[in-house]
């Protein structure tokens, strides 16, 4: 099975050159990318036997061409123009899942508004192909606003939690 760390780095070859489309298959994984000419989109579509309707896309900004917002990106504008929370940083999520405060249904979850965290705090779990990937804090401070509500689906860079430093 591929890591996260080797999808990013294909996808940003992919990004990065004139190739349209790639097929890359291991350990009866399939991963297959599009890039859509249109709009300078690379989609990553895992293929497995057990989850066939993971879709991730990574955009890229054009240099020459706007780019249209996706509903998630408006839906961030939205929530950033009627909220009033101060903060310096945000963590992200670095892959396409399901977000999980807790790491199980029985425990405390990892962070809570108010929450000292450093760079090397678990902060929550993104679920991508039936694997739970701990997500550690890339900032220090508090956590000053949980953007996530517990099992909701996350795309790739997609906040998660503000910090104040």
């Amino acid at each position: 099975m591929l890591k996260v760390q080797e999808i990013r780095e294909i996808i940003k070859l992919i990004d990065e050159s004139t190739i349209h489309e790639f097929t890359y298959e291991t350990n009866g994984t399939k991963v297959k990318l599009k890039k859509d000419a249109n709009n300078n989109q690379t989609v990553v579509q895992p293929v497995t036997e057990q989850v066939s309707s993971v879709i991730e896309t990574v955009s890229t900004e054009p240099e020459h061409q706007p780019e249209a917002p996706t509903v998630a990106q408006e839906q961030n504008t939205n929530e950033e123009s009627t909220s009033q929370v101060e903060y310096d940083d945000e963590i992200v999520s670095p892959m396409v899942g399901t977000f999980y405060r807790r790491s199980s249904p029985e425990n405390d979850p990892y962070v809570n508004e108010g929450t000292r965290v450093t760079t090397d705090t678990v902060v929550c779990i993104v679920e991508a192909m039936k694997l739970f990937n701990e997500i550690e804090s890339e900032t220090t401070g508090e956590i000053v606003e949980i953007l996530v509500e517990d099992g909701e689906l996350v795309e790739y860079g997609q906040p998660l939690f503000r910090v104040k430093n």
